[in-house]
């Protein structure tokens, strides 16, 4: 009987001790994730892209323009002359599109004019898109700099493309939501940017596709970008051209 209690008393022992290693490698995991050199390196290579890049980009204008669609049917076009304002964000001064010729569209890069409709429904849902997208892109230095501290940052190769690699962050924004930046080493710029996020609820999701280009001789930028909100099947397309610079 004796022996029986021994053996007993010894598992329990060991089950108690694996226990308690399971839990210090659990809790070693994002610390382990955030002393990747390699990441810690790329990581401080977005950081410093993004903020070079910006400084650069405030020394340009451009136009926006904004094509809004319901269930697949273009509804309604939207212009904007952007420039960078103090706080790093885009500041949009709205232009008629009636007002842009049919030339002056093609030579700005624009593209032809749409028939508008009704979409007064839809409005107040598609600023509060807008607004949330604004959130993430471009990706701010301080919150990168937090999700990478928290563990939320995993790095991975982009298949069939050797010269790139990926970035993916979680509760970036939002606690669930998930974004994958595309990185090209040589250039240390953005390629891509990928978003799932949500509104006020992870029911009411909302997918973002960001193309980057360089201008030449000049700085990284938003070439286009898709803004889908799921539930109302709105889908917001913006395209940038006409880059001037100051």
């Amino acid at each position: 009987m004796r022996i029986i209690r021994w053996i007993v008393s010894i598992s329990a022992m060991e089950a108690s001790l694996g226990l308690g290693i399971l839990a210090v490698c659990v809790l070693a995991v994002p610390n382990l994730r955030a002393q990747n050199p390699e990441m810690q390196q790329r990581v401080a290579e977005v950081k410093e892209s993004m903020e070079v890049n910006k400084q650069l980009l405030a020394q340009y204008t451009w136009m926006e323009q904004d094509i809004i669609s319901i269930k697949g049917e273009e509804k309604k076009e939207e212009l904007y002359n952007v420039q960078l304002g103090p706080n790093g964000k885009p500041q949009k001064t709205p232009v008629d599109p009636s007002s842009v010729s049919d030339d002056d569209r093609r030579r700005r890069g624009l593209r032809g004019r749409i028939i508008e409709k009704k979409t007064e429904e839809y409005k107040e849902y598609g600023d509060q898109i807008k607004s949330l997208v604004q959130q993430y892109v471009p990706p701010e230095r301080d919150m990168l700099q937090q999700a990478y501290q928290q563990g939320n940052v995993m790095m991975g190769p982009v298949g069939g493309a050797p010269g790139e690699y990926r970035l993916v962050i979680s509760n970036y924004v939002k606690q669930g939501d998930n974004m994958t930046l595309v990185m090209n080493k040589a250039q240390k710029a953005l390629v891509s940017l990928s978003i799932a996020t949500y509104l006020n609820d992870p029911s009411d999701a909302v997918k973002v596709n960001v193309q980057f280009a360089r201008i030449p001789g000049g700085p990284n930028h938003v070439t286009s970008e898709t803004i889908e909100g799921v539930s109302k099947q709105l889908t917001i397309t913006i395209q940038n051209s006409n880059y001037q610079h100051q």
